[in-house]
C-alpha cells in the first residue's frame, strides 16, 4: 500500500461538483472519446460516484451510461457480460469479494495493455496491491499487470456518538474490552442499543462485519494466502474467541434482533439516534451529518476498529475496483481509459469527497480538508487503511463468502453454537479449497 505523503496539498474550493467544475481546471487536457457504460451497485458511495461522474462529462464532455444494480445484480450482469460475444459493459465496478475472479477468468484486460503510456498515479492507494496481477503466478503483486484502478477503498470504521462520550467521560475505545465497556455504558434499551451488528445472511454481509473481530483478535480464515497456503485455521482459539465475543457483545449491550439486522437497518439506528456504536463501512459517513437524514447530525465521531492489546486494527478490505472488460471494443476501451485517468486525478479525488465519497487518494487525505470537522472521518480512515487486510484472493471467494454468511448468521440467531458454527464453517471451506486443488488442511475440531 502507497504511504501517505507528508506534504500538505493546496486546496480546492468550492463544495459542490458543479462549483469544482466551474472554478477548478484538471492537470490535463481529456481527449474526447466514445460514450462508455459503467455497471455498478447500488451503495451509500452511489450517490457521490454520480456526482464526479457528472464533473467528469461537464469537464470532459465525454459521456458516461452507469447501469445501477443491487449488490448480487450486478454480479451477475458482470459475470453475463464478461463471457458474452460483445460485451455490455465498458467498465466492471468489482467488489473485493469477486474481482479475483475476474482476474483469473481473463475477463478484464490491462490498463497498461490498452495504453502503455498510462501510470498509475503516485498517490493512489494499491489496496493491497489489489490493482495488480501476475497472471503466469496467479498472485497480484506490483510485479504483474495494472489491472484496474481503486475506486472505493472502503473498510469499516467504529462509528460512535461523541456527543455521548464527552457527557459520560468515555475514553474512544482502542480494544475490544474497552469497546465493550462502552457499549454497555451506553445501553439502554429500547431507546439506545450500545451497539448495532450485522447479523443477516447476505452476499458478504455479516461476514464482512465479523471480519474486524477475527483479524483484530489474531485469527484469520486461512493460514497464510500470501505464501499459497490455504490451510482453514477459522475454528482455532482466536476463532471461538472472536465469535464468542461478537455473540456476547450483541446479547448484552445490542439488538435483540442482531439476526436480521443488515447495513440499512444499522444506519438507521445511528441516524434515528437509536444506536450508541456500530462497526461499519465508511461510505455511510456523509448519511450521518445529513440534516434530512439524521436527527443527530454533527454528533457521529470515527475511530479504527478496536482490537486486542498488543495488535493492530484489523479491518477487512470491501474495497471496490474499476476494471476495462476484455470484450468491448478497443475504441470503448481506450474511453474507459481516459476516465480512469481522469478519475485518478487528486481533483477529481477531491471532488469525490466533497461529494461524499472515499477518495483513494493520498493527496486528499493530507489536503486541508481533512482538519475540517465536516470530514473527521478522514485522519481515522488514514490510520486505518494500512491496516486492511485482503480477505479474498481467490476466484472462488464467492463459495467461501456464502459458508461464512450462513454459519455466522445461525449462530448469531442461537441455531448452533460457536464451536460448532466454527467447525462447520471451516469443514466445508476445507471442502471448497480441497475440490480447487488449494494446498489445504484441517484443524481438528473445536470441542463443542
Amino acid at each position: 500500500m502507497n504511504r501517505l505523503k507528508l506534504n500538505r496539498r493546496e486546496a480546492l474550493v468550492g463544495i459542490g461538483a458543479a462549483a469544482l467544475a466551474s472554478r477548478t481546471g484538471f492537470a490535463f487536457a481529456q481527449a474526447k472519446v466514445e460514450p462508455i457504460t459503467i455497471v455498478i451497485n447500488q451503495s451509500p458511495w452511489l450517490a457521490s460516484f454520480q456526482t464526479t461522474v457528472e464533473l467528469y462529462e461537464q469537464e470532459t464532455g465525454n459521456q458516461v451510461n452507469l447501469d445501477v444494480n443491487p449488490f448480487d445484480g450486478s454480479l451477475q450482469k458482470q459475470r453475463n457480460s464478461v463471457r458474452a460475444a460483445q460485451g455490455d459493459y465498458d467498465i466492471l465496478i468489482m467488489n473485493s469479494g469477486w474481482f479475483a475472479e475476474m482476474y483469473f477468468g481473463g475477463f478484464v484486460t490491462p490498463i497498461t495493455d490498452i495504453d502503455p503510456s498510462f501510470k498509475l498515479d503516485p498517490d493512489i492507494f494499491t489496496l493491497g496491491d489489489t490493482v495488480y496481477f501476475d497472471p503466469d503466478k496467479k498472485t497480484m503483486t506490483p510485479q504483474g499487470k495494472l489491472m484496474s484502478m481503486p475506486i472505493q477503498p472502503l473498510i469499516p470504521l467504529l462509528f460512535y456518538r461523541g456527543d455521548l462520550y464527552k457527557e459520560k467521560g468515555l475514553k474512544v475505545p482502542e480494544t475490544f474490552e474497552e469497546l465493550f465497556a462502552n457499549a454497555k455504558a451506553l445501553h439502554n434499551p429500547p431507546q439506545m442499543y450500545g451497539i448495532m451488528q450485522r447479523g443477516a445472511r447476505g452476499p458478504n454481509t455479516v461476514s464482512f462485519d465479523f471480519y474486524p473481530y477475527l483479524f483484530g483478535m489474531g485469527g484469520a480464515v486461512f493460514k497464510d494466502q500470501a505464501a499459497g497456503d490455504y490451510s482453514v485455521v477459522l475454528n482455532d482459539d482466536k476463532g471461538k474467541e472472536a465469535l464468542d465475543y461478537y455473540l456476547n457483545l450483541a446479547k448484552e449491550a445490542g439488538h435483540p434482533k442482531t439476526a436480521s439486522i443488515d447495513q440499512a437497518e444499522i444506519i438507521q439506528g445511528l441516524t434515528t439516534g437509536h444506536a450508541a456504536h456500530a462497526s461499519i463501512v465508511v461510505a455511510a459517513w456523509s448519511q450521518m451529518d445529513d440534516p434530512d437524514k439524521s436527527v443527530v447530525a454533527g454528533k457521529i465521531d470515527y475511530a479504527p476498529t478496536p482490537h486486542l492489546p498488543g495488535l493492530q486494527p484489523g479491518p477487512a478490505l470491501g474495497h471496490w475496483l474499476g476494471g476495462i472488460s476484455h470484450n468491448v471494443s478497443d475504441d470503448r476501451k481506450r474511453a474507459a481509459v481516459e476516465f480512469l485517468r481522469w478519475f485518478q486525478t487528486k481533483a477529481a479525488q477531491i471532488a469525490n469527497a466533497k461529494a461524499g465519497g472515499i477518495p483513494v487518494s493520498a493527496a486528499a487525505y493530507n489536503d486541508p480538508m481533512a482538519d475540517d470537522p465536516k470530514y473527521r472521518w478522514m485522519k481515522p480512515l488514514a490510520a486505518a487503511l494500512p491496516h486492511a487486510i485482503n480477505p479474498y484472493a481467490f476466484p472462488e471467494a464467492s463459495e467461501v463468502i456464502s459458508v461464512l454468511e450462513l454459519g455466522l448468521n445461525r449462530a448469531i440467531a442461537g441455531e448452533i453454537s460457536s464451536a460448532v458454527a466454527l467447525n462447520s464453517m471451516a469443514d466445508e471451506i476445507y471442502k471448497v479449497m480441497d475440490k480447487y486443488k488449494y494446498r489445504t488442511a484441517a484443524l481438528p475440531a473445536l470441542k463443542a
